[in-house]
């Protein structure tokens, strides 16, 4: 059987109210061609909104939300309650079958407490590469004509919650499904140089430069090795395109592909 495409968005590109519907339809379109679709969320600014209003304080490093132990039940409170249900409403309204999940439900994604990072990050977690899962929840599901939509929160081995990077999250999806290609949709065409010109398509080797010049900075660092990490791993090529474009949400619900390609 054909593996599913992954496509992620962040909470920005889900809220948008110009560009959602164009989302969301294209998402329903990718669902139903062969393979089937699974989609990872985000929803950063819903969660910084909702940590605002509790007094709590935002912190970012290198791309990556800072999650203190005491902020983790609200995290995941938005992101694997109101948020995902929200979406799974809106592609259950134009016929889809979509079903909400985190990252541990069904064990489908394992996680851990993330070590890379070379400050304290709290209760951020990494997606752990344990092989294929081609039995798995994930696979079953769309094997049945199911949508996952997956929030980013994982479970540990101990039973509890970790925060995981919405990309990070995607790709660790992909590796594990061997998917035939990761989308990460954001609010820029693609990676794009120095001169503001668009990378049609890039190594890791190429993106280690770049970032190195600083032409990729911000949340794009930990999104574009994320790409390079699984275009390795899994062998998939990986897509960066726009978000906030109609036209391009459209095209992408027909299988076509627009913005920067990693590949190995």
């Amino acid at each position: 059987m054909m593996s599913p495409i992954v496509v992620k968005a962040g909470g920005t590109t889900v809220e948008d109210a110009a560009t959602a519907p164009a989302l969301f339809a294209a998402l329903v379109g990718l669902s139903r061609m062969p393979g089937g679709l699974i989609f990872v969320h985000g929803g950063g600014k819903a969660v910084d909104r909702h940590l605002e209003r509790l007094g709590f304080e935002t912190v970012r490093k290198d791309g990556i939300r800072v999650t203190p132990t005491e902020q983790l039940d609200e995290i995941t409170a938005v992101l694997a309650g109101r948020f995902n249900k929200a979406i799974v409403g809106q592609l259950n309204r134009l016929g889809a079958r979509a079903v909400g999940l985190c990252l541990g439900d069904g064990a489908a994604v394992p996680t851990r407490k993330a070590t890379r990072y070379s400050f304290d990050a709290g209760r951020v977690g990494e997606v752990v590469q344990s092989g294929e899962d081609g039995e798995g929840l994930l696979p079953l599901l769309v094997g049945h004509g199911f949508l996952p939509v997956l929030c980013s929160i994982g479970i540990d081995d101990e039973g509890q919650f970790l925060n995981v990077n919405a990309d990070d999250a995607a790709a660790g999806v992909a590796t594990r499904v061997k998917a035939r290609g990761l989308v990460l949709l954001t609010d820029v065409p693609g990676i794009l140089d120095g001169s503001k010109q668009l990378v049609a398509r890039i190594t890791r080797d190429g993106i280690e430069r770049m970032i190195g010049a600083g032409e990729i900075t911000g949340g794009m660092i930990p999104k574009a090795r994320a790409a390079a990490e699984v275009a390795a791993s899994a062998g998939s090529p990986v897509t960066i395109m726009a978000g906030n474009n109609v036209e391009t949400l459209a095209a992408l619900g027909r299988g076509e592909l627009r913005g920067t390609t990693i590949g190995r």
